[in-house]
């Protein structure tokens, strides 16, 4: 299992700890970091990377984790694959391989289980060659090698996860604007030199999904989030004017609608038939089958001529108020007028 064939780490000795201190304590070192004695036995001019200590206690960067981690155990639930802490268990290749194969829903010609450290490069090459047919062709960025992830590089395993959480567009939220302090500690004329980067690991899902155009709403957030309430009590209006036929009553537009329910039956009142109880779920519990009723409303609504939304069904499902107010406003464009 990933996670239990961990490479063993090189003890250092007294005078590679002693110089990774001054190094530290050096003019140029922006602040006081403890660095592991492995991490000094550098080559001249080479270099390091690893995560700012303060980082590491950031919520976002901890809730980004969280959110990957909790995504693959719940793609690999049937492998009986648990993952708990991601460089020591996906270093590998193993569990990565597991996780390409159930995305792609394809098989890779790689070895099973490998614990020589050659064997398991080979298989990360492997792996990492189809993901990389994979997201190329959609222009991302490859921020990642067989070395850094190997090498536990966490850095390198987020941004790795990100892009096919991305790709494969996973049913999870991913937090917005995700950066972290990178300390960069490099060899030079024999000594070691520490700098501080940041590192961004997540943008906006508009902007990692690469697809969306910026729309009005975009800047309705961005520049006048004051007309936000405006907008907001406009839709409830329209919506509750056909809900409230069927006795419903709207006063949060990200939380109601959340579960699908209520976009299939304005759907059915907006189009005037009536919406088959056995098409969707009246009191859906899963995350599944409210991702499934918003996916059916959003059959509909093409189905009555308006275009796909812009919009993630996982977006609506998850809260995410701006894709609720997407879909919204397009039935509020095409049927304001309807009785």
């Amino acid at each position: 299992m990933a996670g239990l064939l961990c490479k063993k780490r090189k003890k250092g000795v007294s005078d590679l700890q002693e110089e990774g201190k001054n190094a530290i304590n050096a003019p140029m070192s922006p602040t006081t970091i403890d660095i592991h004695p492995e991490d000094t036995l550098l080559e001249e001019n080479e270099e390091r990377t690893m995560i700012d200590p303060n980082s590491k206690e950031d919520a976002k960067f901890k809730e980004l984790i969280k959110v990957l981690i909790d995504w693959i155990n719940d793609v690999l639930v049937e492998e009986r694959i648990i993952v708990k802490q991601l460089e020591e268990d996906l270093y590998d290749g193993q569990v990565l391989q597991k996780l390409l194969e159930k995305l792609a829903d394809r098989k890779l010609n790689v070895a099973e289980v490998t614990q020589s450290e050659i064997g398991q490069k080979q298989k990360l090459q492997t792996v990492l060659e189809a993901v990389h047919d994979l997201l190329r062709p959609h222009g991302w960025t490859i921020k990642w090698n067989v070395d850094s992830i190997h090498g536990k590089n966490l850095i390198s395993i987020l941004h790795l996860l990100v892009a096919l959480a991305m790709h494969f567009r996973a049913p999870i939220r991913l937090p917005e604007h995700v950066s972290v302090q990178v300390v960069v500690v490099r060899k030079r004329e024999g000594l070691l030199q520490t700098a501080h980067v940041t590192e961004e690991l997540t943008t906006t899902t508009e902007m990692m999904m690469g697809r969306f155009e910026r729309d009005a709403f975009d800047t309705l957030f961005d520049h006048a989030p004051d007309k936000l309430s405006v907008v907001k009590k406009s839709l409830i209006t329209f919506v509750n004017k056909h809900l409230n036929k069927l006795n419903l009553e709207v006063t949060e537009l990200e939380t109601q609608f959340a579960d699908g329910v209520y976009l299939v039956l304005l759907m059915g009142l907006l189009e005037d038939y009536f919406v088959p109880l056995h098409n969707f779920y009246l009191t859906p519990e899963s995350f599944d089958q409210k991702v499934h009723n918003v996916s059916f409303a959003f059959e509909l609504m093409q189905d009555g001529g308006l275009k796909k939304p812009k919009a993630r069904p996982e977006d609506v499902v998850n809260l995410d108020l701006k894709s609720t107010l997407r879909v919204l406003y397009n039935l509020f464009t095409k049927y304001k007028n309807v009785e």
